[in-house]
């Protein structure tokens, strides 16, 4: 019965890995190519750097995530 619940735990961690990857990835080519269109983050400071760097970060995130779940 753990193992079930182990599985689903991974399985879970792994979605929300590539959730981060997709969401980060999506709004990272969005804001390069429309510099205005800052979306989720328009109340940073910073604008069009900061929301890059947001959006990258969650793609490194995501990408461990996923990776470690995907492993473990």
């Amino acid at each position: 019965m753990s193992h079930v619940g182990s599985s689903l735990k991974y399985d879970t961690l792994q979605a929300l890995g590539v959730g981060l990857v997709v969401l980060g990835g999506r709004g990272a080519v969005r804001q390069l190519v429309d510099h205005d269109s800052v979306g989720l983050l328009s109340r940073l400071p910073g604008r069009f750097a900061v929301g890059v760097g947001v959006y990258v970060v969650a793609v490194l995130v995501g990408a461990v995530v996923a990776g470690r779940a995907a492993g473990g």
